[in-house]
């Protein structure tokens, strides 16, 4: 594989910096490294520049610049959204044993074991299930919410199948129920939606959003969550109150701004952006179908990222397959790459396929520069792969 271009196929998992985003952050490594919360000269320049990175992203969400709190990333953001909910709760008065919360059973580790651990203290949760092709059905969200119901809790557009959700027919479905529950809030975690799905915040109806930088070509180990106004929620990090109170700790000068640039570079002509993956994809799974036929799509085609692809092939080894292809220069991935203590996928378990099926995954998500000369390379390799493990299997 020495001096080949890796193909990297593993967006869903993390993207690499943008160019002109390392040079947006570059001043504020050893330069404009002050502490925002100082009021020297290097200080208030370091906090201009978190406030104006604060203001770009407001305008990006179609949102108020006090509605966004910086935090280390998308597990953080999740985890403040729904423990930050709860918080708020306990402190009022209400008992967590009287608290109803609803999710999917298809949700990003960072989201579901959150309720997990809700459910250990007395919570009681609701896990919507997916059809077949992995979407959750607004309607019945409206059947199993109840008078205790204080937050839903629904992704955007899963890591895994990269099907997304009615997020506005379900934010319909919540203002419907607040007529006689007014308190429900919703959530929903964004992380993979950022490079090319609608983030207007008052379009979606939500009350908070999720939205991780690693995911958009930005720096690792930053993400904000979005909190409409007027929604109260409380810290589970404490220190110099820093962020409005709600996360404490110096804010990251350069990744903040890292993230503010990657974020306002993924929204420029983010719809064209995502047409023109959608047809490197279409291909890529064209190919696939006529050159390995055993191989079985997981979720909707459309109604999935457009640089999403996810497939089944019985009789392999996915983990095997995916060290194969990597010895061959192709990055991909089985499932979400935080999920270390899965077999198999639980997503497409959830989708009412066989455990043989969910062991045999592979989940391809194109970067942006991937060719469709590349795309042949790919299938090529594969489908070298997968015929000597259905050999093997037959023999």
């Amino acid at each position: 594989m020495r001096g080949r271009k890796v193909i990297y196929l593993d967006s869903a998992a993390t993207t690499p910096v943008r160019k002109e985003v390392v040079l947006a952050m570059k001043p504020y490594w050893s330069e404009g490294f002050g502490n925002p919360g100082s009021i020297t000269k290097i200080g208030v320049k370091a906090r201009e520049a978190v406030e104006n990175s604060r203001k770009i992203i407001a305008e990006c969400l179609n949102a108020r610049p006090q509605e966004i709190t910086f935090t280390s990333g998308g597990t953080e953001s999740n985890n403040l959204a729904i423990f930050g909910v709860v918080n708020d709760l306990v402190k009022k008065g209400v008992k967590i044993f009287d608290m109803h919360f609803i999710t999917t059973n298809i949700e990003h580790s960072s989201v579901t074991e959150c309720f997990k651990e809700l459910e250990r203290r007395g919570g009681k949760v609701d896990y919507l299930k997916v059809n077949e092709k992995g979407i959750v059905e607004p309607k019945d969200l409206r059947k199993i919410i109840k008078p205790n119901t204080v937050l839903v809790s629904i992704g955007y557009a899963n890591n895994e199948i990269g099907t997304i959700q009615l997020i506005r027919e379900i934010a319909k479905e919540i203002r419907h129920a607040r007529k006689t529950n007014p308190a429900l809030l919703f959530h929903t975690d964004a992380s993979q939606a950022g490079l090319y799905l609608n983030l207007n915040v008052l379009e979606l109806g939500v009350d908070l959003l999720t939205l991780d930088a690693q995911k958009i070509y930005g720096p690792k180990g930053v993400g904000i969550l979005f909190v409409k106004a007027g929604v109260e929620i409380s810290p589970i990090i404490f220190g110099g109150g820093q962020e409005k109170g709600l996360r404490s700790g110096t804010e990251n000068v350069p990744l903040i701004v890292g993230m503010a640039n990657s974020l306002e570079v993924s929204r420029k002509d983010f719809t064209k952006k995502a047409d023109k993956i959608k047809i490197v994809r279409d291909y890529l799974w064209q190919k696939i179908q006529k050159e390995i036929p055993e191989a079985i799509l997981n979720g909707d085609l459309e109604n999935r990222l457009p640089n999403n692809l996810n497939i089944s092939i019985l009789g392999i080894d996915s983990e095997f397959t995916v060290l194969c292809l990597d010895e061959a220069g192709i990055v991909c991935s089985t499932k979400s790459a935080c999920n270390h203590d899965e077999d198999g996928s639980f997503v497409v378990r959830a989708l009412g396929k066989s455990e043989e099926l969910s062991k045999s995954t592979l989940r391809f998500s194109l970067g942006d520069d991937v060719t469709k000369n590349e795309v042949d390379y790919v299938v090529k390799i594969l489908k070298n792969i997968v015929q000597k493990q259905l050999t093997l299997v037959t023999v």
